[in-house]
């Protein structure tokens, strides 16, 4: 299972459930998602497992603006 956070700016960070988190460059405060992952795509599982968490941002400034 997985643990999923958003920032302000939107982004998307994926932990193992139970993971504590980790120092990230980017500043804002995670809120925990309500909704349980029990599966995420293959990249997602292969970057926790190789360094313990996955973020990303989940819209691009292009589509902020339309």
């Amino acid at each position: 299972m997985f643990d999923i956070y958003f920032n302000q700016k939107r982004d998307l960070l994926v932990l193992c459930k139970g993971s504590a988190m980790p120092v990230l460059g980017s500043p804002g405060k995670w809120r925990k998602s309500k909704k349980r992952v029990v599966k995420v795509s293959d990249e997602i599982k292969s970057a926790v497992e190789r360094q313990g968490y996955y973020v990303r941002r989940l819209r691009t400034n292009q589509q902020r603006t339309m």
